[in-house]
This record gives C-alpha cells, sequence and structure tokens, in this order.
C-alpha cells in the first residue's frame, strides 16, 4: 500500500500540487507558451475543472482545464505514473472538450482548437524524446491536414533529444523527474524558480495544507466507493449465470456498504447452484 505524502513532501510531479501551481494564471500561461513556442497574451484557469479541490466545487478533476484570447482551449495533465493506451485518453478528453461545447449549443464550424497535453514521467512511445505532438494527417498526402484543430501533445522526461528542442523545456521536464530533495536544486532557469517559489507559497498555505487534506480523503472514498462497485459487479456477474436476477436483489447487492459482507455475497455466488439457494443464504 502507498504511503500517504504530507503537503511538504510533495513536489510538482504530485496531482495536487501541480494543478495548485497551474491555476496560477501567469504559471500556466509561460508553461503554455513554452510548449507550443508562440506568444499568448492571457489565459483564464477553468477553476471548477481544476485539482484544488473546495467544498464548493463539484468532483476531483485530476487536471488543469483553460483558454486563451482565441478561445483554444487546453487540457493539461501531470501522468507520473504509466497508464495503458494512452493515445486513446488523450483522444477520451478531447472528447469531453468537444462535448460539453457542444451541449452548450456551439456549432461544429464554431468548434474551437484544442490541445491536450500530457506530462509523463516515462516514455510514452519509447523514442527518448523529450515532446512527442500528433496532429490528424492524411496517409496519401502527408501535406494534407484534416484542419480539425486538435492536437495531442505528449512531454517526456525521459527525453535524451535535447538539440531539437528549447532548452527551457529541458529544464522544465528536469525539474518534473526530479525528487523532492533534487527539485528544490537551483535549473539555472527563471521559469523553474518561478514554479519553486509558487510551490514554496503552497506548502506554507494553511488554506492549502487543510484543501490537500479534503483532497486526500475524497481520493480514499473514491477508491474504497470503487472496490465495493467492482466486487458487487463479481457478485453479480456470477449470479446472472444462475439465472434472471431482480432488480430488487441486484440493487442490494450494487448499494452494499460492506466489503465483508460483498466477499460473503461472493463465495455464494460462486459455490451456489440456483438463485434459490443463494438467496436463502444470502
Amino acid at each position: 500500500m502507498a504511503v500517504s505524502k504530507t503537503l511538504k513532501e510533495l513536489t510538482i510531479k504530485n496531482n495536487f500540487m501541480f494543478g495548485a501551481v497551474m491555476c496560477d494564471e501567469e504559471n500556466c500561461k509561460e508553461f503554455l507558451e513554452m510548449v507550443l513556442q508562440i506568444p499568448i497574451e492571457r489565459v483564464e484557469i477553468s477553476k471548477e475543472k481544476s485539482i484544488v479541490y473546495h467544498p464548493e466545487y463539484k468532483g476531483v478533476r485530476l487536471d488543469v482545464f483553460a483558454k486563451d484570447e482565441h478561445h483554444t482551449h487546453y487540457d493539461v495533465e501531470m501522468q507520473a505514473t504509466r497508464h495503458p493506451a494512452i493515445g486513446k485518453r488523450a483522444r477520451y478528453y478531447h472528447s469531453q472538450i468537444d462535448m460539453e461545447l457542444l451541449l452548450s449549443g456551439e456549432e461544429y464550424a464554431k468548434l474551437p482548437n484544442s490541445y491536450v497535453i500530457f506530462i509523463c514521467d516515462f516514455d510514452p512511445f519509447g523514442k527518448k524524446k523529450y515532446c512527442y505532438t500528433f496532429a490528424n494527417q492524411c496517409l496519401e498526402d502527408k501535406d494534407l491536414n484534416q484542419q480539425d484543430g486538435v492536437v495531442s501533445i505528449f512531454l517526456s522526461t525521459y527525453g535524451e533529444n535535447e538539440k531539437e528542442v528549447p532548452q527551457r523545456m529541458v529544464n522544465f521536464l528536469k525539474f518534473v523527474r526530479a525528487d523532492l530533495e533534487d527539485s528544490e536544486k537551483d535549473y539555472k532557469d527563471a521559469y523553474v524558480k518561478k514554479l519553486q517559489e509558487s510551490i514554496r507559497h503552497v506548502k506554507e498555505s494553511r488554506e492549502m495544507e487543510e484543501r490537500f487534506m479534503l483532497f486526500q480523503e475524497m481520493l480514499r472514498e473514491e477508491r474504497t466507493e470503487g472496490i465495493l462497485f467492482g466486487k458487487a459487479e463479481d457478485v453479480v456477474e456470477l449470479l446472472e449465470e444462475l439465472g434472471p436476477i431482480s432488480d430488487e436483489v441486484r440493487e442490494k447487492i450494487m448499494t452494499e456498504k460492506s466489503l465483508e459482507t460483498l466477499r460473503k455475497w461472493h463465495k455464494l455466488a460462486a459455490k451456489a447452484e440456483s438463485m434459490e439457494e443463494f438467496l436463502k443464504e444470502m
């Protein structure tokens, strides 16, 4: 079981800390300018989609969601651990951006450009590059772009092609990869220094410490609910092999809050030869 860290033990690769630091619009703007290598006048952070939990916000978000003066939308994700199908994860986040805008009444032609940016503390594609950029392109004609405004960017802390990317990007990614001790050293980079100062400010804030504690509690509750849901589904799956399940029984199983009870029911469902036998011992 992973040991819970205190706020003061976090580095920028922690989702909570990353969200807290990037909720500063200047920090976020400078990050996007570094990655895209274009000037951005201003960015607006969508607080209800940020990692910095506050009781008035609904749900836990593990990303930084922003838009600039041209209405271009950005979803920035910190990925400290490797996940399968990372390309499809990017596709999912793009779809969420589009769906939200379409539901608000936007026409297809008015959909803004969108960027999904993953900061990976691993090499997502194994080519030892600091940056991988993907946009839809015609296979028959490489000069023909679909012009759908969709771009996915994967930054890797395990890149080795320093001469092909800006030095400030390399400095930033080395800072992301660093452990707690190394994350506090001098990287000879103004932006990294600015982020280090922001992190110190977060760690000294009593309000942020309280939010971090609330955030950890929410994650624990989510993990518990996930375990209960998974075990309940296992019970239902076994029972479906025995025959039809009434809505009443299904609801009782799916809403059970005791893991011990669900484990008991799972053993019963595995041994029972009929639905009647299971219900009698339930």
